[in-house]
């Protein structure tokens, strides 16, 4: 037996190959020196871009903490937006319904307690958005408030025997994300939410061997017990009309942020370990000092500008191929469902029979997560279920009807149909395209929803429908509550929210409107 010609050829370097780096030259199957350094530096290029598309969520949690301390919210403080979010924060797509109250909980001296509020929708994940609990009402607390610790990596101490709902984080600092209602208070009034979620919030250190640990354990004599701890008030830091950036960059000064997250956190903290790989390969190495040399740096500076436009094109542009419509012929689309918030599979099926999970994909849905974190903080089980009663539910539209981008110059309407599937309340909330935060315009809350704060209900049509107009101006037909303004120089797009949603929600009978241009 012989090698053909055609075989050799197959596995052989030809003298010049056009590629689309150019002309690449070998001889004897070697490259020349040229080529060598072009394929190098695009491999770094590759490494980088790879780090912006896949590290983002990293940075994003970066970006979250850097922005709590620039509003003077240190770590185990907790900012609270007693009279609701508005658009000055640049924080991304957040919502002007529901009280946030948010923080970074510090696990670097050991175990945390976290006393929770009842009646919350929220979350605990670590500082590379990987997940790490719910509380509230989808948590293991189901909204009657919970006692959480939080255990740091590397903790070798004693736990509670009960009392607590333990929970790991990989990281030795995490990010606390809670909303709570208004709308069952009288008159909408945010301040008895406020006051629940002040009274009932508590951060601190865990005690071994306290509360939680039988006497029978302590006579076994393997744990020490220690003093009870003091709880010491918890510190909010007033949120509602404070400017604040919690967004990372898209210049060199993106990596600096992910170098910062991994010089804080244990090398193994990321389950990513080919993201670690990337990193590694562009100079961020926990432990080490990242100063890339003038040819790096013009690398990560053209990989965080091509990566911008790859996750803006992910999130404004995405093919049709990608699934992630809602509806079939839609714009309204949501890209967690083709892989679940774990990327990888899709969300269990909820029938009379009971919950059904689907079967593994075993692969990452890798531009649908790049998708939703460049727009979107947190995540959770409960951003994308089939369950209904529970959490929150959104869909988002980037065009309009005949497949244009939305812009603030023109007049857009939306229309509702009848018994709007949200059991508590729904919401549309415009965003600015480059910021993907709340769009700033005068009216402040670009909001309009059932609620009557911190903007007026929107009312129904006689038939039952909803019309919301999104305009630079009110329109004379449009009442205060049922118009969004828009920024005529500003693009802009739209997420509809239904908190506790129903099942016309989920099976699809019920459908608003595309966004049709006036």
């Amino acid at each position: 037996m012989t090698i053909s010609s055609d075989m050799l050829r197959s596995i052989s370097a030809a003298d010049q190959l056009e590629t689309r780096l150019g002309t690449l030259e070998f001889v004897d199957g070697v490259p020349s020196p040229e080529t060598s350094e072009l394929v190098q530096d695009n491999l770094a290029f590759v490494h980088a871009l790879n780090a912006y598309l896949n590290g983002f969520p990293g940075a994003s949690t970066q970006a979250l903490l850097k922005g709590f301390h620039e509003a003077g919210v240190e770590n185990n403080a907790i900012l609270i937006f007693s009279e609701l979010m508005d658009s000055n924060s640049l924080f991304l797509t957040a919502n002007a319904d529901t009280v946030y109250f948010v923080g970074i909980v510090d696990l670097t001296s050991g175990p945390m307690v976290v006393d929770t509020p009842p009646q919350a929708l929220a979350l605990f994940d670590d500082m590379w958005f990987q997940w790490i609990v719910d509380f509230g009402l989808p948590g293991p607390d189901r909204g009657e408030g919970g006692r959480f610790l939080l255990v740091p990596p590397g903790y070798e101490g004693s736990l509670p025997d009960s009392g607590f709902h333990v929970r790991h984080s990989r990281t030795t600092r995490a990010l606390l994300l809670g909303r709570s209602f208004i709308n069952e208070n009288p008159g909408m009034d945010p301040a008895p939410t406020v006051e629940l979620i002040k009274s009932t919030l508590k951060l601190y250190p865990y005690a071994q061997g306290g509360f939680g640990t039988s006497i029978g354990t302590l006579l076994e004599g393997h744990v020490r017990p220690e003093p009870p701890v003091d709880i010491p008030e918890t510190t909010f830091v007033e949120g509602t009309g404070l400017a604040f950036n919690t967004i990372p960059p898209s210049d060199f000064g993106f990596f600096e942020l992910l170098n910062e997250l991994v010089q804080a956190e244990p090398a193994d903290s990321n389950t990513n370990i080919e993201l670690m790989g990337d990193l590694a390969a562009i100079g961020i190495v926990k432990g080490k000092p990242f100063n890339p040399d003038k040819r790096m740096r013009a690398i990560l500076e053209d990989a965080a500008a091509v990566g911008s436009a790859t996750s803006r094109a992910l999130v404004f542009d995405p093919r049709e191929s990608e699934g992630f419509a809602y509806y079939d012929g839609s714009a309204w689309g949501l890209p967690l469902w083709v892989g679940g918030y774990s990327f990888e599979t899709p969300p269990p099926l909820v029938t009379k029979e009971g919950i059904k999970p689907l079967p593994p994909t075993g692969a990452r849905t890798q531009n649908a997560r790049t998708s939703f974190f460049y727009a979107y903080t947190g995540i959770t089980p409960a951003m994308c279920m089939r369950l209904t009663g529970v959490g929150s539910q959104y869909i988002v539209a980037f065009k309009d009807a005949d497949g244009n981008r939305l812009d603030g110059a023109k007049i857009y309407r939306v229309t509702l149909p009848p018994d709007i599937p949200a059991a508590r309340f729904w919401s549309l909330t415009l965003y600015d395209n480059e910021t993907r935060s709340m769009l700033q315009t005068p009216q402040r809350y670009p909001r309009a929803g059932s609620q009557s704060y911190p903007t007026p209900a929107a009312t129904a049509d006689g038939d039952g429908s909803t019309t919301i107009t999104f305009a630079a101006e009110q329109p004379s037909d449009s009442p205060d509550g049922n118009w969004i303004q828009t920024d005529e120089d500003k693009g802009f797009f739209v997420i509809l929210r239904c908190y506790s949603p129903l099942e016309s929600y989920f099976d699809k009978s019920w459908r608003p409107s595309e966004i049709e241009a006036v």
